[in-house]
């Protein structure tokens, strides 16, 4: 029998604000454990909360971004479960009146565009991390408190690369709404994956497993992939398949069972005594919708307008908020109208260098004249394509400026025919067999013969020039 894949997304999201939810307590990162808390997010009797109007201001940012219905009347729930990282022994959250639902995410997968439904967006707080040393399990309190959102999915995701696609999509978005810095290596984001398999076509859902402890988008592709792969086997061997938890295991890629899934009535959900339910105002709504920034979306659709690019292009120039902001500099600074030559520099040796370094294109320390004086270098065939690569690489390391670059290494193109005569000449006595070749046809032949011209020039030589001294040579041999 052939199985189909039903994921929903589960994605907690701690909120920008300089203190936390309830309390006056700081949520500046990587201070000293347990210096950061009080008898409010401790939990201590007596203490009274007191919600942070920024957090809502965010959550109701976040919520408008994913085109859900925020509720005019809301409240805080107390979600009652005991564990050491919950000084209160239970956790503020929304439960039966959560701040916006019915939204979506449009999302591209496989060049087709897809709605992945939002069930909710809703607000409550962060817990505390347990720190492991050893045989020992400590426990630091300064994240307990920190304001939360959990934006959760309807199952429409349908695949491991669905499920990427998704939570990339989901945060470039929030980056640009600047309401979360988004670092899953703080903890800023965390997702959790709900799967379950039913026979292909069918409508009723199957038994649903929750994964936990996915430090990455690829840990929960990967995650996704393997479960699919242990509930096929499962479900073909005849087993019973039971709602449980399950952890990833990234060193040996695979989950592990954590315990059976609690329903929402394992909970006890009751409104929170010490909140009052409030209203939020339409005036307050629409307020806040006018602040919105130009979402990736709407940049994609402008940026080929206004700068006549390719839409396949300017969704990966847009995909960093950041990123987007210097490509559209560059842009504006590049005399050219035709921008083809410079985005194919931002998206490909630039974009290759930010990987490598695991930072934004605009983190690489390239100003946009720099960049902009490299591509004219190229352009005017002062250097070849070839060496500005090495250039760009010896720029990010040294932050030199491109002309000193090839000033100390010599890099300046050679373009004239008497300089390169001696390698033309070198290079076809070397390589007979790809002469041949060329003179039977075969284009790739001396495309070949090209780049060993480049390889004998140090990548000095001009490549058109030698593409034609090799033509005029061989042909007239």
């Amino acid at each position: 029998m052939e199985y189909e894949a039903v994921i929903g997304l589960e994605v907690h999201l701690h909120l920008k604000t300089k203190t936390k939810a309830f309390c006056g307590c700081s949520t500046e990162f990587g201070r000293e454990p347990n210096s950061q808390v009080c008898p409010v997010c401790l939990g201590f009797p007596g203490a009274l909360p007191v919600f942070n109007k920024t957090a809502l201001e965010s959550a109701i940012k976040v919520a408008l971004a994913m085109n859900c219905k925020v509720q005019a009347y809301t409240k805080f729930d107390r979600k009652n479960y005991f564990y050491p990282d919950l000084p209160k022994n239970y956790q503020i959250s929304q439960y039966d009146l959560p701040l916006s639902k019915d939204g979506f995410l449009e999302i591209e997968s496989d060049s087709k565009v897809k709605w992945i439904r939002i069930r909710r967006v809703h607000m409550e707080e962060d817990a505390g991390k347990f720190i492991h040393q050893g045989q020992v399990t400590l426990i630091d309190y300064n994240r307990a408190g920190i304001p939360l959102l959990e934006i959760v999915s309807e199952p429409d995701i349908s695949s491991p690369q669905e499920a990427y696609i998704y939570l990339t999509t989901l945060k470039s978005t929030i980056e640009y709404l600047d309401v979360s810095d988004c670092d899953m290596e703080k903890g800023s984001l965390r997702c959790d994956a709900n799967i379950s398999l039913r026979p292909k076509g069918a409508d009723n859902l199957g038994v649903k497993t929750e994964l936990k402890n996915m430090n990455s988008f690829k840990a929960v592709k990967d995650a996704l992939a393997y479960e699919i792969r242990r509930q096929t086997e499962s479900l073909e061997s005849g087993k019973k398949m039971s709602q449980e938890t399950r952890l990833w295991d990234a060193k040996e890629a695979k989950t592990i069972a954590m315990r059976t899934k609690e329903d929402a009535q394992d909970y006890r959900y009751f409104p929170d005594p010490d909140l009052t339910p409030f209203l939020i105002q339409a005036e307050e709504i629409e307020r806040i919708k006018k602040s919105l920034p130009e979402l990736p979306k709407a940049k994609v659709l402008r940026f080929v307008k206004e700068y006549g690019i390719a839409e396949y292009d300017a969704k990966i120039l847009v995909l960093s908020k950041k990123d987007a902001e210097y490509a559209e500099l560059c842009m504006r600074a590049y005399p050219q109208k035709e921008k083809k030559t410079l985005v194919n520099w931002l998206i490909g040796p630039m974009l290759a260098e930010a990987n490598a370094k695991g930072c934004a294109v605009a983190e690489l320390g390239v100003s946009v004249a720099d960049l902009l004086e490299l591509v004219r270098l190229v352009e005017t065939d002062v250097i070849s394509n070839l060496s500005a690569k090495a250039v760009l690489s010896e720029m990010v390391q040294t932050h030199k400026t491109p002309n000193d670059i090839i000033k100390e290494k010599n890099l300046i193109q050679i373009s004239d025919s008497a300089a390169l005569s001696s390698i033309i000449d070198e290079v076809i006595r070397n390589n007979p067999k790809s002469v041949a070749d060329f003179k039977t046809g075969k284009v790739n032949a001396l495309m070949f013969l090209v780049g060993q011209v480049m390889k004998a020039s140090g990548g000095k030589a001009n490549p058109k020039t030698a593409q034609e001294m090799l033509k005029g040579r061989i042909n007239n041999a």
